[in-house]
């Protein structure tokens, strides 16, 4: 598999098979912007696969290159070339660690990812797409707050709505990152089990030491946001499961093309609004 950046990685961790076949049985893909994003808004998909490994298999893409990330500590003296290194070694790792069918890094820098239909992006991104029908597609959301996650979320979505409905996923989802889902209404949220295997987890999201010894505790702000999601996700009721990860249906997005990201989120915003005032108005 040949893309766009002479330095792109495909790695396939385990067994045998060619990086186009092993692509081709995924059927939980998530395509996400950093190292480490996959680890902390796919978890649920990566259990999933895992709990059947003869039914399913997860495959994750990294769209860019992790050049710009912030270092500190045993990385504060490394160029962006050696951590783009060290980044994609850590993310090989992960793959590893979670059986994962297929890992590819694309090697964008985020200012090509953030171009709008930058032709060497949505090349790689369409030729992924075309090679693989997964059942679950995990993506970022359109409320995510870093720059880079949602041009990320555009680019696929220019590409999956070139695609013919039969190569499209049958649930495109965007999860939590970079802004908490929780604020959501019930009848939007998407409640992805994340409670499984949590040693797994954490073991996964300490493998990138770059970022966690450089300064971002994402392995101790992933597991604590998911028991906290869990806990607050109904006053009423006990916890169901031990971690919850949000997401947000995007698969409106598909069968309505004239829909545009914005009007999608700004959609759910105002049922928060609603949601809010007229609750406030039942005890006034």
């Amino acid at each position: 598999m040949l893309f766009s950046r002479p330095n792109a990685d495909v790695f396939v961790p385990v067994g045998t098979l060619d990086p186009a076949t092993a692509l081709s049985k995924v059927t939980h893909l998530c395509i996400a912007a950093h190292q480490d994003d996959i680890e902390i808004m796919a978890h649920s998909g990566i259990c999933d696969c895992l709990d059947s490994p003869e039914q399913h298999a997860f495959g994750g893409v990294i769209v860019t290159n992790g050049a710009g990330s912030p270092r500190t500590g045993a990385y504060a003296h490394m160029t962006d070339q050696e951590m783009q290194e060290v980044r994609r070694s850590e993310q090989r790792l992960a793959a590893k660690l979670g059986h994962y069918a297929v890992q590819i890094q694309l090697a964008h820098p985020s200012a090509d990812v953030k171009a709008r239909e930058h032709p060497g992006v949505t090349t790689d991104l369409h030729a992924i797409l075309s090679q693989c029908r997964p059942e679950v597609l995990y993506l970022h959301n359109p409320a995510d707050k870093h720059d880079t996650h949602v041009a990320v979320l555009a680019r696929c979505l220019e590409v999956l709505r070139l695609l013919p409905a039969d190569k499209l996923p049958s649930h495109v989802l965007g999860c939590e990152v970079w802004r908490d889902l929780d604020w959501l209404v019930d009848d939007d949220k998407i409640a992805l089990d994340s409670g499984r295997r949590q040693d797994l987890s954490a073991e996964m999201l300490k493998v990138f030491d770059s970022q966690i010894s450089g300064g971002k505790r994402y392995d101790l702000a992933t597991l604590g946001r998911r028991s906290a999601n869990a806990t607050f996700h109904t006053s009423h009721a006990t916890d169901r499961s031990q971690g919850i990860t949000w997401a947000v249906d995007l698969t409106e997005l598909l069968s309505n093309p004239q829909m545009s990201l914005a009007d999608f989120a700004a959609a759910r915003v105002n049922r928060l609004k609603q949601d809010v005032v007229n609750r406030i108005k039942r005890y006034t």
